[in-house]
């Protein structure tokens, strides 16, 4: 059976969190890019492969070299044209474009009306939580909501537990 680079052979690779790849691993992959070819286990031959390489990681890629935990050549070999994305809470001006998409999207799925979202959850939700989990716990709030959310307005209750821990709580007597 075919192989991820046998499959993207001709088009485009995206290896996600290339950051958690182990060190033999690395030394494989290396061997792919620089040379082309690939051999599938078991085989006595080497196939030719031709594939655009797209890597993403949150990790300090630079910083593992150093440390010997990424290989300097692989580093060097992926890094041709490096893109810096931005966490989600500085890009605030797309929260609410993202979950309206995710919440369009779950609630299609499940065959369920689009909630609407208090002031206050929306405030929350929009300006206020950092979303350390970026744009997939992001996604992940949008599916909780679509399929806890009832016919009422929603309000901060209808948060997972943990987010409850997170919501600005005003001072008494403050403005």
């Amino acid at each position: 059976r075919k192989g991820k680079f046998e499959e993207a052979n001709g088009g485009t690779i995206f290896l996600d969190e290339i950051g958690e790849l182990e060190l033999a691993s690395q030394a494989m992959l290396l061997r792919v890019l620089e040379s082309g070819e690939l051999q599938r286990v078991g085989s006595d031959r080497a196939e030719r492969v031709d594939v655009r390489v797209i890597a993403a990681t949150n990790r300090d890629l630079e910083k593992m070299v150093r440390n010997a935990r990424f290989r300097e050549d692989l580093f060097y070999r992926l890094n041709v044209c490096q893109l810096w994305v931005p966490p989600l809470r500085q890009r605030r001006d797309e929260i609410r474009i993202l979950m309206e998409f995710f919440l369009q999207q779950a609630c299609a799925e499940s065959r369920r009306k689009l909630p609407v979202f208090g002031p206050q959850l929306a405030d929350f939700l929009y300006s206020q939580y950092d979303y350390p989990g970026n744009i997939r716990e992001l996604k992940n709030i949008a599916h909780y909501i679509a399929q806890t959310a009832g016919e009422e307005l929603l309000t901060l209750e209808n948060l997972p537990a943990r987010y409850k821990q997170e919501i600005a709580v005003p001072e008494p007597g403050g403005s």
